[in-house]
């Protein structure tokens, strides 16, 4: 199985919808955000998105940013969205998107990279644990 990673591209962008609410269950995303989502940050060199294919179909996706921060000149890259296709997963995937990610961010010069993940995806910590990411913070959230 040959997985290629590569930065995602418009004809990409229903995948990822569907990755976002089948996989992550975040039905906030819609054709119509996404797209002008993507178009927005096209351009912004601080934002990345990566999918994972495999015979041409998208099976996977890494999206972030990079955030400044005090003391660290370079700051750190947030992930805040990953996801594999539910019948893909455990094929190591996901393990490749994390390490296209990290070879990026030490490309980029960054500090670290941190991710959020929801309190009930105990699968998915383990994932995250086992790729040597450190469960060492709480993620508070408010809508308004």
């Amino acid at each position: 199985m040959d997985i290629v990673v590569r930065e995602v591209a418009k004809k990409d962008y229903p995948d990822i919808l569907s990755l976002w609410n089948n996989e992550i269950g975040n039905r906030d995303v819609t054709a119509e955000n996404i797209a002008s989502h993507y178009d927005r940050i096209e351009n912004d060199e601080r934002y990345k998105t990566f999918v994972a294919v495999i015979n041409g179909e998208v099976v996977g996706f890494v999206s972030s940013v990079q955030s400044l921060a005090v003391g660290l000149d370079a700051g750190f890259i947030h992930i805040v969205g990953i996801a594999v296709k539910h019948e893909k997963q455990n094929k190591g995937i996901g393990t490749k998107l994390l390490q296209h990610m990290e070879h990026y961010a030490k490309e980029k010069g960054t500090h670290s990279i941190i991710l959020n993940s929801g309190v009930k995806r105990t699968k998915a910590h383990i994932f995250y644990q086992n790729n040597g990411y450190d469960k060492d913070s709480w993620c508070f959230d408010k809508r308004v």
